[in-house]
This record gives structure tokens, sequence and C-alpha cells, in this order.
């Protein structure tokens, strides 16, 4: 064993782990030694992150929707009977829709909603019972920079993980003295296919060009750029790391000095 790798033994799970910021903590987790086991929607696309990492550690790809509470149990057994109980949990898996709030309608609502928050809510309840067993456990919310603060035309987008970070300060403190570590990690725009998206509909929806939309997001960062996937990921597996056992209940902004 690499004694460097401090996360040697552990079973991380990964939502949304098959691209952008969840591939990146994939990578990152197995540097650390980790079993890794990545969910998503889609199986196909997961085998394919399965087959480009699999010479760098054990991993394996389960599928469910993160809002399908039935779907979700069911890859949970198949992930525990591979690599065991799942000592760390990334709740990564997320959706962004924009629109102004008056032509938000209901479904929308629900459907951001449903996957940035329920989903985390679904997983944790998961993965929660093996660590209190355990008396260790380490579970990551990847929220959003919009879960710290407000951005216009995203009202149910910033509400949901809003409710994320709630979430996890209030879960934070009933697991304080029980070995088990909630944390937030909140990204500001970030090079993805979610930004990639929001710059396609600022140029569908105001005729700026692709690096006009895209240098009015960076914009928003005192650093002048977007985030990239590799620095939100390095943010979140040192919360998972044994010298981070003091880090409960922290949202930490990776957004180059946006949000304090």
């Amino acid at each position: 064993m690499d004694s460097h790798q401090q996360l040697a033994g552990r079973h991380a799970l990964v939502t949304g782990g098959g691209r952008g910021i969840g591939a990146a903590i994939v990578r990152a987790l197995l540097a650390q030694g980790a079993r890794v086991t990545v969910l998503g929607r889609s199986l196909a696309a997961l085998q394919q992150t399965v087959a480009q990492l699999q010479a760098q550690g054990q991993i394996q790809a389960v599928s469910a929707d993160v809002t399908e509470r039935a779907a979700l149990e069911a890859a949970w057994v198949q992930a525990v009977n591979a690599f065991g109980a799942v000592d760390i949990l990334i709740n990564n898996a997320g959706q962004a829709v924009s629109a102004p709030f008056g032509k938000t309608d209901a479904a929308l609502w629900q459907q951001m909603i449903a996957v940035n928050l329920n989903g985390t809510f679904h997983c944790t309840q998961l993965a929660l019972p093996a660590m209190l067993q355990a008396g260790w456990g380490r579970i990551v919310n990847v929220a959003s920079t919009a879960g710290l603060a407000g951005y216009g035309y995203v009202t149910a987008y910033c509400a949901a993980k809003h409710g994320v970070v709630g979430l996890t300060r209030a879960l934070a403190l009933e697991v304080a003295s029980k070995g088990v570590t909630v944390n937030a990690v909140c990204p500001g725009y970030t090079e993805t296919d979610i930004v990639h998206d929001a710059i396609a509909n600022i140029v569908s929806k105001t005729g700026r060009s692709a690096e006009q939309a895209r240098a009015e997001l960076a914009a928003r960062n005192p650093q002048k750029r977007l985030v990239q996937p590799d620095e939100v990921a390095d943010a979140v597996v040192w919360l998972c790391l044994p010298g981070s056992s003091a880090m409960n209940g922290q949202a930490l902004a990776v957004a180059g000095g946006e949000v304090m």
C-alpha cells in the first residue's frame, strides 16, 4: 500500500460521477486509495468512465436516478455487495435550469428540488446508518455558491442548493460526536457541462458571442476565470482525509473569492 494513500480500504460512492466535477472527484479518490462506486443515470456513460480509470484503482459503476428511492436502494445493495459499506459519500449529482421567476413553473421547481436536494437526502439516509455503526464516515455535498448567495434567473436552483447547505449544517450537528463529518463544497462557475449549457443559453437569448458569455460568467470570479473541476475535487477529497476530522458543518466556497 502506498503510504500516501490516506483512504486505502475505504469505500467511496460518488453520485453524478461520470463527468465534470464528479469524474474529477473519482480520480482524486482513487489516487488516495479508495474503492470507488460511481452512481448515475446512464450506465453506458458510467462504464466509459470506469474503463478510463480502472487502471488507477478499484472502481465500479451502478445505475440509478437519485430522485427515485427504490432504484437507489437497489443500486446501494449492488455497490455494498461488491465493495462493502459506504464509508465516504459524495453527493455530487446536480442539475441547473435557468428561467425568470415568473416563468418558473411547478414542474421546473420540483425538478430542481428533486435532483439537487431530495437526491442528497435520499443518498445520505442510505449511507448514514453504516457510518454510525462503524463510528467513522465522511459526507461531502457538492452544493454551489448558489447555496450561499442569490443569483437572478435561477431561483429554483438557488433554493435547492440553499437547502443542501442547510441540510449539511443541521446533520453535521446531529452526528458531530459519532465519528462522522458532514460538509459542503460550493463551487463558483466551473468548467463543466452545466456552465457550457449556461453559455449556450446566454448566446441564444442575448445574441452575445460564446466568448462574451464565457467572459461574463468568469467576471463574477475576482480571479477573472472559471474554476477547474480538479480544484473542486481537491477540496472535496481533503474533507474526506483523516486529518480533516475537525472540519464539520462547513460550506467551503471554491470560487476565487466571489463569496466570503
